[in-house]
């Protein structure tokens, strides 16, 4: 019996860049059902009051509510170092199971020491309430929703397929910014080289999500692109670079790079599902700032 292509199947997606972050959220569903999925979602965060807000969520819930739509799964592609998740909003806003891939539980270990986090706080990762294997599927109404394990920027890095669309997380950035760094607890530039290849091993028609754009000056923010593309332009892991020269690269460059501006917030809350820390005694949630360690 003939195998269906699964990249025949061209989902709706629907893509919300964050200017502040520079990250984009999106909204993937099929013309003819009401399910969808909403993949690595932002809650606005001003680091010099440490207040939150949900301007860009809401432009989520816009898109959802308009449209008809049925939340099915809040998507993480990994634990964010330079946005906060806003998935507990759209969770009580919308519906929907919350999920990140299992290796989560790794970079929880990790950031429970840094940043000593309270005794009770879990490492099992059961403040989502999914933890996602490697080819495990998803349903997703009349779709499916195909997970990859794309570890190198983090251990628990993942990429959703849906049809020929395919949200690659921080693996890929557009092919004239390259590849995400590799310095954060757990990466692996030689990991991130296998998984990207793992992506540029789909026909080359295959459309990519990115879930960030950097772009270069003169250059509008864009977040798709294909497989082709990247093969060919790629800066980073175009066709022809072999796994020592990326390594190689990507570990010169790393060291030079600053730590994203939000890291310490986003890190303490996006390990928990977007939740934030418990209160303490006067009802007010706090973040650690870790002095000389990172």
């Amino acid at each position: 019996m003939h195998k269906p292509d699964p990249t025949a199947v061209k989902p709706l997606v629907h893509g919300i860049f964050d200017p502040s972050t520079w990250t984009v959220t999106y909204v993937v569903h099929a013309q003819d059902s009401h399910a969808c999925a909403i993949i690595d979602s932002v809650l606005d965060y001003d680091p010099k009051s440490g207040r939150t807000s949900t301007s860009s969520a809401d432009k989520v819930v816009d898109y959802v509510l308009d449209h008809g739509l049925q939340v099915a799964w809040i998507l993480e592609t990994h634990a964010h170092a330079d946005h906060l998740s806003a998935a507990p909003y759209l969770k009580a806003r919308l519906g929907g199971k919350t999920a990140i891939g299992a290796n989560i539980t790794a970079v929880q270990k990790v950031f429970k020491g840094i940043f000593n986090l309270e005794p009770d706080f879990a490492l099992d990762g059961r403040q989502f309430d999914h933890l996602i294997a490697d080819g495990e599927s998803l349903d997703l109404g009349s779709l499916r929703i195909q997970t990859l394990s794309v570890p190198g920027h983090t251990p628990a890095c993942m990429a959703y397929q849906v049809g020929d669309a395919v949200f690659v997380g921080d693996t890929l950035f557009m092919p004239d910014v390259g590849s995400a760094r590799c310095d954060f607890p757990g990466g692996d530039a030689a990991s991130l080289y296998a998984s990207v290849h793992k992506i540029l091993s789909l026909p080359p028609e295959t459309r990519l999500y990115m879930c960030h754009d950097y772009p270069p000056e003169g250059r509008p923010v864009q977040f798709e692109s294909t497989v082709a593309e990247q093969r060919s332009a790629n800066i980073h892991l175009k066709d022809g670079i072999s796994e020592a020269d990326f390594v190689r690269m990507r570990t010169t460059r790393d060291a030079t790079l600053a730590m994203p501006v939000l890291i310490l917030p986003a890190v303490q809350i996006n390990i928990r599902a977007g939740e934030l820390p418990p209160p303490e005694a006067n009802g007010v949630a706090y973040v650690k700032i870790p002095l000389n360690v990172l």
